[in-house]
């Protein structure tokens, strides 16, 4: 199936032909994977309204899946949902991927969406990896349709890390848009949303590896990196 890419969210709708793309497998999406089965139901629990399942899905995602920008792949391969689960880690773009292929696999539509933000609480290591800058280009978030309306939801960071920088957890309620607060826990600016790109109907690396090269040339974070024996949330942050 090809891949929809919209300048906004998709249409609200119960048509099953115009829902089809937003819930079917992908090259990336493959949630019919046992470990993406096992890691849903353990989400899920006893869970069975739609609201409630999407909730736990993501935090499942934000907190059991490391957010780690210091392990990035520009292979395909890394994106997989399956693959994701298994690592246990992963930037914004497959911890979003891997929400959405969560959420359709329990029947709750679903697409990923990338905005440009500005980060006020990197780290020195990360702006080096990026070339001293701090505008992230292609930030991942999840689009839910849930009860009638598509909400947006970030699953990046989790608790642990938080914790230890200070900021305040994304939360979600299944009814509102769960975004990176724009302030931290001391009140001091934290994330900034620049420019939105719109939804696709399944992740779109490519999109995504050219922006890397673009806007960041002949650096580490455009490049590729994987650097196990660092650990994003051992930095310390610039305030």
């Amino acid at each position: 199936m090809q891949t929809i890419h919209l300048p906004g969210l998709p249409p609200v709708t119960d048509d099953p032909a115009t829902l089809a793309p937003y819930l079917c497998t992908t090259p990336y999406f493959d949630y019919t994977h046992p470990v993406v089965e096992a890691f849903v139901r353990e989400a899920i629990g006893d869970a069975q309204d739609p609201r409630e399942r999407a909730v736990r899905l993501f935090y499942a995602v934000r907190d059991k899946i490391r957010y780690d920008p210091f392990r990035i792949s520009y292979e395909s391969p890394a994106y997989l949902t399956s693959n994701v689960v298994q690592a246990g880690y992963g930037w914004c773009v497959p911890k979003a991927g891997l929400l959405a292929a969560c959420a359709r696999s329990v029947g709750i539509p679903s697409a990923i969406g990338l905005a440009d933000v500005i980060n006020h609480l990197n780290t020195e290591k990360l702006r080096a990896r990026m070339g001293g800058s701090d505008l992230f280009y292609d930030h991942g978030y999840t689009a839910l349709l849930i009860d009638g309306k598509w909400v947006k939801a970030v699953p990046a960071f989790n608790i642990e890390l938080c914790e230890r920088f200070g900021v305040q957890p994304t939360e979600f309620d299944g009814r509102g848009d769960a975004l990176y607060q724009e302030h931290d826990a001391q009140g001091r600016r934290h994330m900034q949303y620049l420019t939105e790109h719109g939804t696709w109907s399944d992740l779109p690396l490519q999109r995504v590896r050219d922006d890397m090269t673009k806007y960041y040339p002949g650096t580490e974070f455009a490049a590729g990196a994987d650097a196990p024996e660092e650990r994003f949330e051992d930095g310390v942050p610039i305030r």
